[in-house]
């Protein structure tokens, strides 16, 4: 079976495919694609022979919606790192905002953050990050497709990215807040989508539970 699972924030995706392995028994469970453990949202699990059908699912188009905090910027891009860097926040508005997120449409190229699941010559790269090791990274070209303006309080903006697979949402944060002159981290991030599956359909891991158990007595 294939499931569209809410991941909350907090847990890895690993964490889910083994709550849903516990709940269903299945010995066979995948994902089709890791969100980050600070992030939320649409998470697609596989079960039994559905697990072949993940990768294909994977490689669909993602979107997001993303709460980029200014003028702090972190060593992890997110909120769980440690702040390494501070600058002001400019006087900038909205139209100057969407002009930037703008730039970013189209062929996108960047390398993958230090503190990702990404193997480098066999070793995750936040493993080594850990070490206080960083290693040169091949670069990733993906696609952005869309990226919309939500809204700017001063200190945030939200934005929302429709891009393909293996673009790294922390990694583009950091650059629209260094082309908006100054640094910045993801403080929140959802993912809304992947492929055709939305997060208004996504189950609870507490709903999924109860629904399970409903069906099996």
């Amino acid at each position: 079976m294939i499931y569209n699972i809410y991941k909350p924030p907090g847990w890895t995706s690993f964490d889910v495919v083994k709550k849903i392995r516990i709940i269903t028994k299945e010995k066979k469970v995948g994902h089709a694609g890791t969100l980050d453990p600070f992030a939320e949202g649409v998470l697609i699990i596989g079960t039994g022979i559905d697990t072949k059908s993940l990768s294909e699912i994977s490689n669909t188009s993602k979107s997001y919606r993303a709460n980029l905090k200014l003028g702090e910027s972190t060593d992890t891009f997110d909120n769980e790192g440690k702040i390494i860097a501070k600058l002001p926040i400019p006087l900038i508005d909205s139209e100057f905002i969407v002009k930037v997120l703008k730039s970013f449409v189209g062929e996108y190229r960047h390398k993958p953050p230090m503190f990702s699941a990404k193997k480098v010559n066999g070793t995750r790269l936040y493993k080594l990050a850990r070490q206080n090791k960083i290693v040169d990274r091949e670069i990733i070209i993906s696609n952005i497709s869309k990226i919309n303006f939500n809204n700017f309080d001063g200190e945030r903006i939200s934005f929302s990215v429709s891009c393909s697979k293996g673009t790294y949402i922390r990694v583009l944060g950091n650059e629209i807040a260094c082309k908006l002159g100054t640094v910045g981290y993801l403080d929140g991030l959802t993912r809304t989508s992947v492929g055709n599956y939305n997060v208004s359909e996504s189950t609870s891991i507490k709903e999924f539970e109860k629904q399970w158990k409903s069906i099996k007595i």
